[in-house]
């Protein structure tokens, strides 16, 4: 089944690119230039998610958040707000307002599609794609496989976490704390140089050809992350 996507931007050059890039990835868009015409087009079609930017014509994002939010048949849609609204406050109030994400304005399409897939996985899975494509590298979460450049990868099961967990957010910057809640879980007691090693075989298992092209950066001082150039 085709995911729907509601876009509600109106900026009408971004709301192309928008519709171009999610439609050249297999979803079914629509666009809204204005707050109460979203709510229309909700009212209309119910969509399986809604990208919404923060600062709509005539009624604000934040206000058509709380608006779905407050509709027993919307309450769950999922939203991923879109905004040039950098600071944590205003993070922080679009999230509490019931943003499933946020992404701050310029975003990559890469990261986008990636941040889409997670929020549809959580929130409905059966919507989400069972595969993970980044560069040349594919997951198979169903056959529980991977490839780069056509090659199988073999991976023990916790740098297949490891290596899931960053194609989900592919050019994001991971402490090791951070990987460890993600991966290994918040109620596990695991020393954080533990995700040097695992780091290191996930590094070793992907290097395919040229090692230089591995994709998994370390962050001095900070990570570590997928290289966006995949």
């Amino acid at each position: 089944m085709q995911p729907y996507i509601l876009v509600m931007e109106d900026e009408n050059a971004l709301a192309t690119l928008l519709q171009y890039n999610l439609e050249k990835e297999g979803y079914d868009v629509t666009v809204a230039a204005e707050g109460e015409e979203g709510m229309l087009q909700i009212d209309e079609r119910q969509p399986d998610l809604v990208l919404l930017d923060w600062m709509l014509p005539k009624l604000s994002g934040i206000e058509v958040c709380r608006r779905i939010r407050g509709k027993a048949e919307t309450r769950n849609l999922p939203i991923i707000m879109l905004t040039a609204r950098g600071e944590e406050s205003d993070r922080v109030r679009g999230l509490d307002t019931g943003a499933d994400d946020y992404l701050t304005k310029p975003f990559s399409m890469v990261e986008l599609i990636a941040r889409i897939r997670a929020v549809l996985r959580r929130i409905r899975p059966g919507l989400a794609d069972d595969r993970l494509n980044h560069g040349d590298i594919i997951i198979d979460r169903v056959s529980h496989r991977v490839k780069r450049s056509g090659q199988e990868v073999h991976l023990g099961p916790t740098e297949f976490r490891l290596l899931d967990h960053f194609m989900q957010h592919p050019g994001r910057v991971f402490s090791r704390e951070q990987l460890l809640d993600a991966v290994w879980g918040s109620d596990v007691y695991v020393e954080a140089r533990t995700v040097d090693v695992h780091v290191g075989r996930l590094r070793k298992a992907l290097a395919i050809g040229d090692d230089s092209a591995n994709p998994i950066r370390t962050v001095r001082s900070a990570g570590y992350s997928l290289d966006l150039e995949g």
